[in-house]
C-alpha cells in the first residue's frame, strides 16, 4: 500500500475528493473563530469556506506523523463522541488496531491512567464471574446487579481495553467538544492532531487539519487516509516486545526510591522493631533488688527496741533493798 506522498497526482486527487465529501463548508461566519483567519478562503452564504490548500498540507503532515509512530509500535488514541464520527472510528481502529473512545470521555481517563487500568481489570474479573460456572452460586438480583455493571464499564472503556500504556498522540475529531481530552494530552505532552472547524481554537493543537468535522463523509474521508498511513507504519515496524511485569508497589501506589525489586514499605517495618525491645527488658530486674533491700532492712531498725523492754527490770529489784535496811 502506498501512502502516495508526491505532490503532483496525490494533491489533485485528494483535493477533488476533499471537494466531493464537503470538507471545505464551515460554520456559519457568527460563529467563527478569529484565530482560524489563516485557514478560511473566504465566506460565501454567510458559512465559511475552509481552503483547501491547508487542509491538504495538514493531512500530509498528519500522515506523516502518524506513520512515523506506528513504525516505532506506538499507540495513537482516536477521540470523537459526536454522533457523526462514532462509527467510522470504530471501523477504522478496529482496522488498525487502535485504541478509540466514542462514548463519553472519563475524566482522568489519560491523567488518572492507573485508576482506568483498575477499573478494566474490574471488567475482566465480572466476565469471569459471569461466564463461568461461579454465577450459578450468585442470586438473581446479584447477577442483575454484576451484569448492569459490566455493561456499564465496556460502554466506557472497552474501546481502550488494549491500551496499557500511555499513548504517543491524539487524533481528537472537534477539540471543541473534546476540550477535556485536549486538556489531558496537553498537561501530560502528548501531540494532539485534530480535525478543525471554522469554531474551534487551532492554538491548542499541535497539528491542526481544518475541515468539516460534522459531515460524515467528511470524516470518514480523513480517517481512511490517516489510518492506511497507520497501517503502512506499522508493516514496516520492529517486532514489539512482550510487556514488562508489574512491580508490586509499596504502600499508597509508591515505588521506594532506589530499589527496583519493589520492596514494600511494611516489609522493612519488622527488622527495626527489635531495637526498642532489647534495652527495655531489664528495667523491671534492675527494680526488684531495691524493694527486697528496703525488706531486709527493716527488722534491723527494730533490734534496738529489745533492750529498751528490759531496763524497767533492774529497777524494780533494786526497790525492796533500802526497804529491808530501814526495818
Amino acid at each position: 500500500m502506498e501512502l502516495g506522498f508526491e505532490k503532483g497526482g496525490f494533491m489533485a486527487l485528494v483535493v477533488k475528493d476533499l471537494i466531493d465529501a464537503g470538507v471545505h463548508f464551515g460554520h456559519r461566519a457568527s460563529r467563527w473563530n478569529p484565530k482560524m483567519k489563516p485557514y478560511i478562503y473566504g465566506k460565501r452564504n454567510l458559512i465559511h469556506i475552509i481552503d483547501l490548500k491547508e487542509t491538504v498540507r495538514g493531512l500530509l503532515r498528519a500522515t506523516k506523523y502518524f506513520n512515523k509512530i506506528a513504525s516505532t509500535n506506538g499507540l495513537i488514541l482516536f477521540v470523537g463522541t459526536k454522533r457523526q464520527a462514532s462509527e467510522t472510528i470504530v471501523e477504522e481502529c478496529t482496522r488498525s488496531g487502535m485504541p478509540y473512545v466514542t462514548e463519553r470521555w472519563l475524566g482522568g481517563t489519560l491523567t488518572n491512567f492507573r485508576t482506568i487500568r483498575s477499573r478494566l481489570q474490574r471488567l475482566e474479573e465480572l466476565e469471569q464471574i459471569l461466564d463461568g460456572e461461579q454465577a450459578s452460586s450468585y442470586s438473581k438480583k446479584m447477577i442483575s446487579t454484576l451484569g448492569r455493571e459490566r455493561r456499564k464499564i465496556e460502554r466506557n472503556l472497552s474501546g481502550i481495553r488494549s491500551m496499557t500504556r500511555l499513548p504517543e498522540a491524539l487524533l481528537v475529531i472537534d477539540p471543541r467538544r473534546e476540550h477535556i481530552a485536549v486538556a489531558e494530552a496537553r498537561k501530560l505532552g502528548i501531540k494532539v492532531v485534530a480535525m478543525l472547524d471554522t469554531d474551534c481554537d487551532p492554538d491548542l493543537v499541535d497539528l491542526p487539519i481544518p475541515s468539516n468535522d460534522d459531515s460524515m463523509r467528511s470524516i470518514e474521508l480523513l480517517m481512511k487516509r490517516l489510518t492506511d498511513a497507520i497501517i503502512v507504519g506499522k508493516a514496516s515496524a520492529p517486532p514489539e516486545p512482550p510487556p514488562a511485569p508489574e512491580r508490586e508497589q509499596g504502600r499508597g501506589g509508591r515505588r521506594i526510591p532506589g530499589r527496583g525489586d519493589g520492596i514494600r514499605f511494611a516489609d522493612r517495618a519488622p527488622a527495626a522493631a527489635p531495637a526498642p525491645a532489647a534495652p527495655a527488658a531489664p528495667a523491671p530486674v534492675a527494680e526488684a533488688p531495691a524493694s527486697e533491700a528496703a525488706a531486709v532492712e527493716a527488722p534491723a531498725a527494730e533490734a534496738p527496741a529489745a533492750p529498751a523492754v528490759e531496763a524497767p527490770a533492774p529497777a524494780e529489784t533494786a526497790a525492796p533493798t533500802p526497804a529491808s535496811e530501814t526495818v
